[in-house]
């Protein structure tokens, strides 16, 4: 072999090369089809020398392989190589899912999607992003998560110019400009912008907490909070209280906690102008004034304005008092109703009035006490017009007319 002369890979050495048939002559240099890929090449940027682009195959090449698709859709003529792809394609438009979650009732197109609904109760997330370590229960939520470590956000709102990593974060975001909100609940009439949201605000009419805590059997409304909850579990309680040492999952947990040391209220009343730690308060607060009460006992038709003064409720018609105080034995319906017990024999006060530094077990023994130093008196007698700054004050008065 002559020096610096390279062999054919696909040939024998000891084989007579065979002349091969040149059809294909490349129109830069003359050269036969094959060796025109130098030129053209793979991909689709802009050559080096003369401006020359690049397109990787030719559409024309009748060499590209044929992939028949004789599977057709009669709804929506779209064609599938598979006849198994065109049968689960038809279940979209028959609204047929045949495979249902155990425990939850859900149901799903695909066995598949069945599969990775399924980790939000066992808790199993197998997809772990190597950036943060933050683990995922299905492969494609990893890879959208990771977009977050890229920076990359390709989908931009025209109206604003907000940025997503998700098509489906930007059409959602739109309808905030939109003022779109076209899911409807039939109970009480509130509208949302996604499906998703009128799922989970449905369950406060049912009652429905489809997410089980498999360490404290504790159920939940959404898998949101069932995973803040299992943090508890876990010992991932990062956030720590620098007055009572408490610890929390999350910073807006602990931000929140942090008020009952503070004081502090910012959310308030436009009505009336009373002030809230929490904006939950606020909400329910707000249903004073609209007379709203979406939570209704089955049993005698009693209605509340919050969910978990139906569960105290409901409690009554059971009797059960599940709940035990370790130091005297006694039993109470509810944790808040132990925790205020408990106190009495800690002696715990953790509301201190700033004006007169006197201290309080209950938040609502402190609030009203405070009416005395502001002059405050919201409850009014409807006989005589005289107002008091304690309820039970006001009923003492109005034996005077009954």
């Amino acid at each position: 072999m002559e020096p610096g002369k390279l062999l054919d890979p696909l040939s024998d050495p000891g084989s007579t090369p065979k002349k091969q048939k040149k059809t294909h002559e490349c129109s830069e240099c003359g050269k036969s089809f094959a060796h025109k890929k130098v030129h053209v090449g793979r991909g689709s940027s802009q050559g080096l020398e003369g401006g020359k682009s690049f397109s990787g195959k030719d559409p024309k090449d009748s060499r590209s392989p044929f992939r028949p698709q004789p599977h057709k859709c009669e709804e929506c003529d779209v064609r599938f190589g598979q006849k198994s792809h065109r049968l689960t394609h038809q279940k979209i438009h028959t609204g047929e899912k045949p495979y249902q979650c155990l425990e939850c009732g859900k149901s799903f197109l695909q066995r598949g999607k069945l599969r990775i609904h399924e980790r939000i109760h066992t808790g199993e997330k197998p997809y772990k992003c190597w950036e943060c370590g933050k683990s995922f229960s299905s492969n494609g939520s990893l890879r959208l998560h990771e977009k977050i470590h890229t920076g990359i956000r390709p989908y931009r709102c025209f109206e604003c110019g907000k940025c997503f990593t998700q098509s489906s974060s930007l059409r959602t975001h739109e309808k905030t400009h939109r003022g779109e909100k076209n899911e409807k609940c039939l109970e009480c009439g509130k509208c949302f912008t996604l499906k998703s949201h009128l799922v989970q605000h449905q369950r406060i009419h049912t009652g429905e907490r489809p997410y089980e805590c498999p360490e404290c059997e504790k159920r939940f409304v959404d898998a949101s909070n069932l995973w803040r909850h299992q943090k508890g579990h876990r010992g991932e309680l990062p956030y720590n209280c620098g007055e009572c040492g408490k610890c929390f999952g999350q910073k807006y947990q602990l931000r929140r906690h942090q008020r009952v040391h503070t004081g502090e209220k910012p959310y308030r009343c436009v009505e009336c102008g009373k002030s809230f730690a929490q904006k939950e308060n606020l909400w329910t607060h707000l249903k004073t004034h609209t007379g709203e009460k979406l939570y209704r006992c089955l049993e005698c038709g009693k209605c509340f304005a919050r969910k978990g003064n139906l569960l105290a409720h409901q409690k009554t018609h059971t009797g059960e008092k599940p709940y035990q105080c370790f130091e005297c034995g006694q039993f109470f319906s509810s944790t808040s109703n132990l925790r205020s017990h408990v106190k009495t024999h800690t002696g715990e006060k953790n509301y201190k009035c700033l004006d007169c530094g006197r201290t309080f077990a209950h938040s609502s023994h402190h609030r009203r006490h405070a009416r005395i130093h502001v002059g405050e008196k919201p409850h009014k007698c409807s006989e005589c017009d005289k107002c008091f700054s304690q309820k039970n004050t006001l009923v003492r008065h109005q034996r005077i007319h009954t």
